[in-house]
């Protein structure tokens, strides 16, 4: 039996396919609309689908999965294994929730911190009670490449590389350094005033930049590709039941 995890992002949006509980496939959607989310559902016909949602999407995708799967749409209300006290909850992106249920599945009583790298960084902690108290964000890698070329006159883009040196020697090679360098360093940091707090902290690292730093951060941390997905799968079937 399939279900279709979709995830909607600032960035890109993306699909995984999970036959039972195996993970088959994850693919990008060309476009955000009825037609990119009706050719997955038409092949692989699932029973039941869930969407965790950061855009405003169309609301004929929702329409179209209720029509052809058990579909939950992922928010605040949605029946979760883990708890959310904080201020707004309505306010807590879907994504969010979505790695933080996965992070109760890897480490289940503990203290975790799971770092997301996307358009945004964000840091998400949940205690040992598996409570969402919150964390912080701050910008990505690309919208760092991007205010740099932004704001300035002559500051180009320039692609992100797994190698790169700390002292850069041409204009390329510097931004590689400041940004890439400076975000491990800044995640690094951050982990660092959670462990001064918290005993046994579980450091997960996940999303669709974080291949670009997971050999660059001096600590301990577990590299999840696709948490988000199985969060969501997790959230899916506390909701699809």
């Amino acid at each position: 039996m399939f279900s279709l995890c979709f995830d909607f992002g600032n960035t890109r949006q993306k699909c995984a396919i999970f036959n039972g509980n195996i993970l088959q496939e994850v693919m990008v959607l060309p476009t955000t609309d009825e037609a990119s989310v009706a050719s997955i559902v038409e092949k692989y016909k699932p029973a039941q689908t869930i969407l965790s949602s950061v855009i405003h999407h169309p609301i004929e995708i929702n329409n179209y999965l209720e029509k052809h799967s058990y579909f939950h749409l992922l928010n605040h209300t949605s029946k979760l294994p883990i708890t959310t006290p904080v201020g707004k909850p309505e306010t807590i992106g879907a994504d969010r929730l979505a790695i933080c249920a996965a992070a109760t599945l890897l480490f289940p009583k503990k203290h975790c911190l799971a770092i997301g790298l996307g358009t945004c960084i964000t840091f998400n902690f949940l205690n040992k009670f598996h409570e969402f108290l919150g964390g912080s964000i701050s910008p990505g890698m690309n919208m760092r490449f991007k205010a740099m070329n932004d704001y300035t006159a002559l500051l180009p883009i320039v692609p992100a590389q797994h190698h790169f040196p700390l002292v850069g020697y041409d204009t390329k090679t510097n931004l590689q350094s400041g940004v890439l360098l400076g975000m491990a360093k800044e995640i690094e940091g951050i982990v660092s005033l959670y462990e001064e707090k918290y005993e046994d902290l579980k450091i997960i690292l996940t999303g669709g930049d974080a291949e670009f730093f997971k050999h660059h951060i001096n600590k301990e941390i577990v590299f999840e590709e696709h948490l988000i997905f199985k969060g969501l799968l997790a959230i899916g079937n506390e909701n699809w039941a």
